[in-house]
C-alpha cells in the first residue's frame, strides 16, 4: 500500500525519544523521583502533571501511562516515602538492645532520612499534605505508625496509652527539629551534613532520655533497671 499520497502521514518516533526510551520500571522510578522534587517544592495544587512531565523530559501521555491521575501519583508518593521513613527508624532502633541506644539509633535514622531524602521529608511534612483533607489521613497514619513503633521500644512499666503518647512526643521532636534543620540549611544555602545530623540526633536523644529514665521501671543507658 502506497502511503506517499496519504493526507495522514505515519508518525514515527523522534530519534531523541528513541534514544531516551527507558524500560517501564526504570521510567516509573524516574518519574517518581522527579514528582517528589516537584511536589515537595510546589505542593499538590500548584504542581501540574505538565510540570512533572516537562521536568522528567517526557510527554504528558507517557506520564499518564504510569499514573492515571495527579491524585494517584501524589498518594502513592506519600505512602511510599512514608513507608521508607517508618522502616528506616524501626530497623535502626530494633538493631539495638540497650534502651538509650535504641532512642539514639531512632533519631539517627530519622535525620539520615531527612538528609538523604530531603525532598521526601518535605513532601510528607512541608508541602501542605497534612492540611489537605484528602491526603491528611495518609500523613496521620504514618505519624501514628512511627509513634507506635517508637513507643514499643520504651523500656518502662507504663500503660499502653501513656506509651503511645510518649511515642507521639518523640516523633514530634524529630519532625519539628527536622523541619527547622532543613529551613536553616536552605537559608544558608548549605547542604545538610552527616555530622550535623548525628549531633542533632545525640542532642535530642539526650533530651528525650532525661525524661524516659525517670519513668516507673525505667532503664538506665546500659539497659539495667534504674
Amino acid at each position: 500500500m502506497d502511503l506517499k499520497g496519504s493526507d495522514s502521514p505515519v508518525t514515527q518516533p523522534k530519534i531523541s525519544e528513541l534514544r531516551h526510551r527507558l524500560p517501564a520500571a526504570q521510567r516509573r522510578s524516574q518519574l517518581l523521583d522527579v514528582a517528589i522534587e516537584r511536589f515537595a517544592a510546589g505542593g499538590f495544587h500548584a504542581t501540574s502533571m505538565d510540570d512533572i512531565a516537562d521536568a522528567a523530559g517526557v510527554t504528558k501521555p507517557v506520564l499518564y501511562q504510569h499514573f492515571h491521575s495527579k491524585r494517584q501519583l501524589y498518594r502513592e508518593l506519600l505512602d511510599t516515602v512514608g513507608q521508607e521513613l517508618l522502616e528506616a527508624v524501626a530497623t535502626s532502633a530494633a538493631a539495638e538492645t540497650a534502651p538509650f541506644r535504641r532512642v539514639l539509633a531512632g533519631f539517627c535514622a530519622y535525620f539520615k532520612f531527612v538528609r538523604d531524602k530531603t525532598a521526601g521529608f518535605q513532601l510528607l511534612f512541608g508541602s501542605g499534605a497534612r492540611r489537605t483533607d484528602e491526603f491528611a489521613d495518609s500523613v496521620r497514619k504514618l505519624e501514628e505508625s512511627v509513634a507506635a513503633t517508637i513507643g514499643s521500644f520504651i523500656d518502662a512499666d507504663i500503660e499502653g496509652e501513656h506509651r503511645h503518647l510518649l511515642g507521639y512526643a518523640i516523633v514530634g521532636l524529630a519532625e519539628v527539629a527536622g523541619r527547622h534543620w532543613v529551613t536553616q540549611s536552605e537559608a544558608g544555602d548549605a547542604k545538610l551534613s552527616k555530622a550535623e545530623g548525628d549531633r542533632l540526633a545525640q542532642q535530642l536523644a539526650d533530651f528525650a532520655w532525661a525524661g524516659l529514665r525517670g519513668l516507673p521501671g525505667g532503664a538506665t543507658r546500659e539497659g539495667t533497671g534504674s
